[in-house]
């Protein structure tokens, strides 16, 4: 399995179907397309931001929602993970994700979450990859998306 990072989420336009044509397409929104093309699956990392995900990951759920029911994400597994600062670790954000993603085309695992509370001070000290747990939880995490793709 090979795990592919796409970095260039911050340089996508915010999606604008005036501009989703094949004489404008952005070029950022142009390599986040061809990126999740490539895909078998996807795994979405998100912190959580005032009970919901960031703009920039809805941003990309857009993007990759088109062309409508033919889009970069139609029917292929779908994971969301994450961790937030407050008591129940980014619940909401993944839950908004999870529909998003659905309704991009996605086949969604429901069943396959990662929450971690505490972000801001579990991590305080020490980067997650050292978390024991989390390694664990996320490599329970992997091994159902990758059986899913």
């Amino acid at each position: 399995m090979t795990l592919t990072v796409f970095d260039g989420l911050g340089d996508v336009p915010f999606y604008n179907e005036d501009i989703d044509t094949d004489a404008d397409l952005p070029e950022a929104a142009a390599r986040l397309r061809t990126a999740a093309e490539r895909a078998n699956a996807f795994l979405l990392v998100t912190p959580e931001y005032n009970g919901t995900m960031p703009a920039v990951l809805k941003n990309a759920i857009d993007w990759l929602s088109r062309p409508y029911q033919a889009g970069a994400m139609t029917d292929k597994p779908v994971a969301v993970v994450g961790t937030a600062l407050g008591q129940y670790g980014g619940v909401w954000a993944h839950d908004e994700a999870r529909k998003a993603a659905k309704i991009a085309g996605g086949s969604v695992l429901d069943a396959v979450t990662l929450d971690i509370p505490g972000s801001l001070n579990r991590f305080a000290d020490n980067h997650p990859y050292t978390d024991i747990e989390v390694a664990e939880r996320l490599t329970k995490v992997i091994d159902m998306l990758r059986a899913a793709a």
